[in-house]
């Protein structure tokens, strides 16, 4: 019988217009990682992806998150977006650096390709040799071309997680390439703005356990109104059940929740 470990968060947490509607508007800032762990257990940094994160940053979160709290990071857009990985030997190498002090809470590196980008299998072979394999890398595409069984058979074979998303434009069948699951919820119907309805959801839930993986990461980047929170929350909920089909064993992977902020 397969145990589902599931990982379940946001596309980041530092957000203004969360005051009052995710976090109590009394709430200090610093406080605020501490509020968001105590309902998620993983935070997909998307901060990383504008700026390198400091060694003090990467120390902070390392130190006030709870012990089975982890940490996805997106690698830095001059990586994939400025460079395109062309030349970034380096800067992979500095940012894999980086990660690692997050330790035994680091779950995942997520490298986004622009949409710009169409399949292109000579480049996905150039980001391969850059990928360091003893960590869990995802690689995310934005556009259409890249969902293609040539695509899916070097990943399996290179042990890399093909990131599924739920976003305007692009394919949100589920894509199965290691024993991991990634999704990413950008939102349906207009992008970082769709508040998901539980019917929705409902179907995400069916279409991921339908797929029997050992592990699920599940992160929401539709923060606008902070219906990533709600949202997120709710698949929890939907993929704690006990499924149906009895060839699923939820693995909980969350923390107790804690009003002392």
């Amino acid at each position: 019988m397969l145990v589902l470990e599931c990982y379940f968060g946001c596309s980041g947490f530092y957000y203004d217009h969360w005051r009052g509607k995710f976090y109590p508007a009394g709430l200090a800032k610093p406080k605020w990682l501490l509020y968001y762990a105590a309902h998620f257990n993983t935070l997909e940094a998307n901060s990383t992806f504008y700026r390198y994160p400091t060694e003090k940053t990467l120390k902070d979160w390392y130190q006030k998150t709870p012990e089975t709290f982890k940490f996805t990071l997106k690698a830095n857009r001059a990586i994939t977006h400025s460079r395109k990985f062309h030349n970034t030997e380096q800067l992979t190498k500095n940012f894999y650096q980086l990660a690692r002090l997050l330790r035994e809470k680091l779950l995942c590196i997520l490298f986004q390709l622009p949409p710009s980008i169409h399949k292109d299998m000579q480049l996905l072979q150039t980001i391969v040799t850059q990928l360091d394999p003893s960590v869990t890398n995802a690689l995310e595409f934005r556009h259409p071309s890249w969902w293609d069984s040539e695509v899916y058979d070097l990943l399996q074979a290179q042990n890399l997680v093909f990131c599924c998303v739920s976003a305007s434009g692009l394919p949100d069948g589920i894509v199965k390439t290691t024993d991991a699951l990634y999704v990413r919820f950008h939102g349906k119907n207009g992008w970082y703005q769709h508040d998901y309805p539980d019917d929705e959801l409902a179907q995400w839930a069916e279409k991921i356990t339908r797929q029997n993986p050992a592990k699920v990461l599940c992160y929401f980047n539709n923060d606008y109104n902070a219906n990533a929170t709600r949202n997120c929350l709710t698949l929890k909920k939907l993929l704690d059940q006990p499924q149906t089909s009895g060839r699923v064993t939820i693995k909980r992977n969350s923390n107790e929740l804690n009003d002392s902020f």
